[in-house]
């Protein structure tokens, strides 16, 4: 029998007579729209073959327009192809405008081809090639003067400025607590904090104390190097660090940037290659010792697990919903910017964390709007990881910095150090207050480690679990704080 092709079941799916194949006994109606944007993404896995009435080439040709595998970001190869074309001439041209519309077709262009790359090298995609690839790939091609200059300013704007990285922060924090089980959020909430301050505590400790040991000094340990790497990122760490160094010695603040960015950008490095590696080797399921992996599962709990796993995802959605989620996500990261500027205290991430966790603890949203912040964030997950993961390539990575820091042999251990310390304390503490290992070796382990919130991305996209983004988030930021705070009163003994 021949099957369908796409256009075929579109038609079907609109007249209601499509069903999801994924779940063939509570076969659900998928309307166009969830076909549409389910597309290319292994939800219909099925290879289309179409009737046998045309020419060998028109079969080739209407193959490749409708075969997932013939597809880079989602657009047909051929199409890929001419559209890449126009951004080279546009770029060629100086016809690159700073607006968000650029900004996406720049990011999204590129992000596709490196994760379409990736996706096509066996074994190593499975340890986050991918991910690796559309992290580091543009800063290198901007440092050879590959990727031009318009590019790259483009790019820069329309993640800071345009607030692209708000728009994906956030709609993967909502859409992830809301979408998560109340009882996991109200049982993992206040145990998140002890792995957490564990880490910090325990880093800083054993950082100073190998400092000590090798004769760089005991505090000079703690500040260069533990610091940054806890610190969640430039704007949290390095830069108000820097500041704080530099009125405590009577010098000026460049003295320290660059060495203190340098730790930060190597260590988020390291922190992308560690996660790739544990998503790999925990790949095949493998339990090496009980609570050793919860294939993304957060915690260990006896009693009914069934309420404390994720539930599973819709196979469809429509318009209305992800209009829904778009403004649910928009709505509660203005708040949180609200409390930010009336409260202070918490960055604004923090504060549409913490709201987003009362209104699904105290259940103030209806169903309907918690599954469509759900939808949102499973899209905006599915569709843009990569055109992020380019942004934060272009506009954060300085290879340069990279490069100076990597040819000293001591810089380079310490800060591995640091972050191994972190990820290895965090899973340890993480298990025994019931997390499982490998999800507390990732958070907070690696990402107290990496460069704040664009490393958070990186981090949880290498190690497959981004849904794990509220606390990721959470984190980052809290933690981040604690440890500015930590710097704060040790630079005095400088």
């Amino acid at each position: 029998m021949v099957e369908q092709s796409y256009s075929t079941r579109r038609s079907a799916a609109k007249n209601g007579t499509q069903h999801d194949t994924a779940d063939p006994i509570n076969a659900p109606e998928i309307d166009a729209v969830g076909q549409d944007l389910h597309w290319g993404t292994n939800i219909y896995p099925e290879t289309v073959v179409l009737e046998k009435k045309h020419s060998k080439w028109w079969l080739a040709w209407s193959t490749m327009m409708t075969d997932p595998k013939w597809r880079v970001g989602f657009i047909p190869i051929p199409y890929f192809v001419i559209a890449f074309g126009f951004l080279i001439l546009a770029s060629y041209f100086d016809a690159l405008p700073p607006s968000m519309v650029i900004g996406f077709a720049i990011t999204g262009l590129l992000g596709g081809m490196l994760m379409w790359i990736g996706n096509r090298i066996p074994k190593v995609r499975d340890y986050g090639l991918p991910t690796l690839l559309c992290t580091f790939v543009p800063s290198i091609l901007y440092f050879g003067g590959i990727i031009p200059e318009n590019i790259q300013a483009a790019v820069s704007i329309f993640l800071t400025d345009q607030g692209f990285l708000d728009f994906f922060v956030s709609a993967i924090i909502v859409g992830a607590l809301l979408g998560m089980p109340r009882a996991l959020l109200v049982k993992a909430g206040l145990r998140f904090f002890i792995p957490l301050i564990a880490a910090i505590v325990g880093v800083f400790a054993l950082m100073g104390a190998i400092s000590a040991l090798v004769g760089e000094g005991f505090f000079e340990g703690m500040l260069f190097f533990a610091g940054p790497v806890m610190a969640g990122g430039i704007g949290l760490g390095a830069v108000p660090m820097a500041e704080m160094y530099a009125e405590q010695l009577g010098t000026d603040p460049s003295a320290f940037m660059g060495s203190l960015v340098a730790v930060t950008t190597l260590a988020n490095v390291f922190c992308v290659v560690f996660a790739g590696i544990l998503r790999g080797v925990t790949s095949n399921g493998k339990q090496w010792f009980v609570g050793f992996n919860g294939n993304g599962e957060l915690m260990r709990i006896k009693g009914n697990k069934k309420d404390l796993e994720q539930p599973r995802k819709k196979a469809h959605t429509n318009y209305v919903a992800l209009f829904q989620g778009l403004m649910m996500a928009s709505i509660i990261l203005m708040i949180g910017g609200m409390l930010n500027a009336a409260i202070g205290g918490l960055h604004m991430y923090a504060w549409a964390i913490v709201v987003t966790a009362i209104l699904k603890i105290f259940k103030l949203l209806p169903k309907e709007l918690e599954n469509a912040a759900t939808q949102w964030g499973d899209f905006v997950n599915t569709t843009l990881v990569s055109a992020l993961l380019v942004g934060v390539s272009l506009t954060y990575i300085d290879l340069n910095e990279v490069l100076e820091a990597v040819t000293s042999l001591h810089f380079l251990l310490m800060t591995m150090g640091a972050v191994l310390l972190s990820a290895l304390i965090g899973g340890v503490v993480g298990w025994l207050v019931k997390f499982n290992f490998v999800e507390a070796t990732v958070i907070p382990g690696l990402i107290m480690a990496d460069s704040g919130g664009s490393g958070d991305v990186a981090v949880l996209s290498a190690a497959d679990r981004m849904h794990l983004m509220p606390f990721a988030a959470m984190a980052t930021r809290l933690g981040g704080t604690l440890t500015l705070f930590l710097a704060t009163i040790l630079v005095p003994f400088l």
